[in-house]
């Protein structure tokens, strides 16, 4: 399985998934550069966290027309599997893969934090590794992580079962909308969530409870081409 990692100007986070991809599931990753106009080589894409192009204008905003959402769109057509983490998450709401918007956090403070989540759909390619209901404990860090959307959008989201991670009991740090964490569209192949898996990995981060999200793709894509899957 081969991985891209798209690097914008202002990516912070890109290391980090690199990292994550390459010492817990060891498949082939590369870096993209926001230029690249062709990602036809890779199965899966990561849009990591940072501040794209500085946040200028709205986060996520400018890095929307950058040529290789172009290839992100084509790829995520194509059923590819797509995760956006935090300001990847605000560049997939900005370029209409996800539906929503995220805004400034209600304390309008940067937050940098370990945070609980609850598994809510474990039926996708990113989360069939955890159970349903499942808390796992998952650092965040943004200052424009209020997930927003309207009643409408909302209901939606509900009845195709396209929201995977709430903030888990009283723990909502940003004020986001059903205290909702992570999202994806309704195919279930791009998923967009503002706290870190790449940054729970193993014990000595603080948590492992990210890395199931790298597996669970890997058993996702080996299911799919028709390899062994390891548990």
């Amino acid at each position: 399985m081969k991985f891209a990692v798209i690097v914008f100007p202002g990516s912070n986070c890109d290391i980090d998934c690199f990292k994550a991809v390459e010492d817990t599931i060891g498949q082939q990753v590369e870096y993209v550069w926001h230029t690249a106009t062709d990602l036809s080589a890779y199965d899966a894409i990561l849009v990591p966290g940072g501040f794209s192009y500085g946040d200028y204008l709205r986060c996520g905003a400018i890095a929307r027309f950058a040529p290789v959402m172009n290839e992100v769109v084509k790829a995520a057509e194509a059923g590819k599997f797509i995760l956006g983490i935090c300001n990847g998450f605000q560049i997939l709401t900005e370029a209409g893969l996800l539906p929503g918007a995220l805004r400034r956090n209600n304390g309008m403070k940067f937050i940098c934090q370990q945070t609980q989540l609850e598994v809510v759909n474990n039926a996708t390619a990113f989360t069939s590794q955890y159970s349903a209901g499942e808390i796992i404990d998952i650092p965040i860090a943004h200052g424009e992580g209020n997930y927003y959307c309207d009643d409408e959008t909302l209901a939606q989201l509900k009845a195709n079962n396209q929201i995977v991670f709430r903030y888990a009991g009283n723990t909502n740090p940003n004020g986001s909308i059903d205290n909702i964490a992570g999202i994806s569209n309704e195919r279930g192949n791009v998923v967009g969530m503002m706290p870190h898996p790449e940054r729970a990995v193993d014990q000595l981060l603080g948590s492992e409870d990210g890395k199931r999200m790298f597996t669970s793709i890997l058993n996702a894509w080996r299911e799919q081409n028709g390899a062994a899957v390891n548990s």
